[in-house]
């Protein structure tokens, strides 16, 4: 077996000659012909032990790299930069604090520098003023003022549409262009945190401009009180004096235009009730001329008067012939002529009762005549009421469309303060320390609570 020789080989060789690879490569070329199998068996073993020589040889070098970085690792913090090693000293001691040191104190007295020494001082500027409205409900006649369902109007909304216009982008759009609001927040001199900056949008300026300008509403008295906040105390007060003049233009242009729109709604219906009173007078005045009436109603009276007295001369020529009948004959000239004359009388009474039934060409009774006549007069008499309250109405209301309907009354004007309210240092601070003084308690419970339900 080759193996078996080769071990034999092996113990009648020395360590050195068993490892040298060129006294191996001789004897395998020794034993080439006198024993193949032997040979390429010493051969591999050659193989071997180059294959050896080449992995200790790379695992020098690499080892002599690594020790040679590190050294020089070793050496450079020490040889050429020291700052480094202060730094990296100092992060230590720092990183070795206690935590409540870390996380609690050393915020505080970092926030308490900014606030002591690099927060820019905020001036405030308060103004007071209430809104007023008078009694419009007196404006309008009792009978108009059902009929249009106008009346008076609560104020309580008023003080809320002012706090809402003061907040709305229309007020910052003005003070934008009137006083240069956004410049005057956005100045250089103002910290970092405290300023508006050029970049930030549109949105950013109203969140800003609202945690500046307070307005609050006392639901008693319904006073509102405006304070305003800036960089130096003349700005101040003249942002509240303009926040105040332009809400007041604010109030006073909704009451013109709802005394207008009121004022507009009465002559609207004004015109109307004057053109039915027009069209009732016209129709009325028509009829008597179509009909060549004056007044229906005596006229009627007047006829009939006529037909009751030619009935009563009926009767008494009728008693009268009777009477001369019984002494005369019946073809004497006195019954003839009383006979006559009741023929007349009776032709006469035909005549004014055809009046009575039938009116002229038309032939119209009067009783028809009378109602129409009538119906026209009522409805004549019923415009010419509403005509005198629709006058008296809007005569009230174009003399109230000239008032001012709601009055924005300044209560106290805008104060010039001399001292600088904000930032309130002792409070921030103060609130800062137990916000991080709870923050921490807090965390160091969930941290303790899970390392025990490990």
């Amino acid at each position: 077996m080759p193996e078996q020789r080769f071990k034999e080989l092996k113990k009648s060789l020395k360590a050195e000659e068993f490892d040298s690879t060129d006294f191996l490569t001789k004897k395998a070329e020794e034993l080439m012909e006198s024993d193949p199998k032997l040979s390429e068996r010493i051969l591999v073993r050659v193989n071997n032990l180059k294959k050896q020589k080449e992995n200790a040889n790379i695992n020098v070098k690499s080892n002599t790299s690594q020790n040679e970085s590190v050294n020089k690792k070793r050496v450079t913090p020490n040889s050429n930069n020291p700052q480094k090693t202060i730094e990296k000293s100092f992060l230590a001691k720092v990183l070795n604090l206690p935590p409540f040191m870390l996380f609690v104190i050393i915020p505080v007295l970092i926030f308490s520098a900014y606030q002591l020494l690099w927060a820019t001082n905020r001036f405030e500027s308060q103004a007071k003023v209430i809104v007023q409205q008078p009694d419009s409900a007196s404006t309008l006649d009792s009978g108009m003022a059902l009929l249009t369902g106008l009346g008076g109007s609560g104020g309580g909304s008023d003080p809320e549409l002012v706090k809402a216009y003061i907040y709305s982008n229309d007020m910052i759009d003005y003070l934008n262009n009137k006083i240069a609001l956004r410049e005057h927040y956005s100045q250089s001199f103002v910290d970092y945190f405290s300023r508006i900056h050029e970049s930030d949008s549109r949105e950013k300026l109203d969140q800003y401009y609202q945690e500046h300008v307070e307005v609050i509403i006392d639901d008693k008295s319904g006073v509102i009180t405006i304070s305003a906040q800036a960089f130096d105390s003349e700005y101040a007060q003249l942002l509240a004096n303009t926040v105040v003049e332009r809400a007041e233009w604010f109030i006073n242009s909704i009451g013109h235009q709802l005394a207008n729109a009121q004022l507009s709604f009465m002559q609207g219906e004004h015109k109307l009730i004057e053109q039915r009173l027009a069209d009732a007078q016209k129709d009325l005045l028509t009829y008597q001329q179509k009909y060549n009436l004056l007044d229906p109603t005596a006229e009627g009276t007047a006829k009939q008067q006529i037909t009751y007295t030619l009935e009563s001369q009926i009767a008494v020529k009728q008693t009268e012939i009777k009477t001369i009948k019984a002494i005369m004959s019946a073809n004497s000239p006195q019954v003839r002529g009383l006979q006559n004359e009741l023929k007349a009388l009776n032709a006469q009474l035909e005549i004014e009762r055809d009046k009575l039934s039938q009116s002229g060409l038309d032939e119209l009774p009067i009783s028809e005549l009378l109602s129409k006549f009538t119906d026209y007069k009522i409805k004549m008499d019923l415009a010419l009421q509403a005509y005198t309250s629709s006058q008296i109405s809007l005569e009230k209301s174009r003399i109230e469309a000239y008032r001012q309907l709601k009055y924005l009354i300044v209560v106290e004007k805008a104060t010039l303060s001399q001292d600088s309210k904000y930032p309130d240092v002792f409070y921030n601070i103060s609130l800062f320390l137990l916000l991080l003084s709870l923050a921490f308690g807090i965390g160091k419970i969930v941290i303790n609570t899970i390392r025990e339900l490990k």
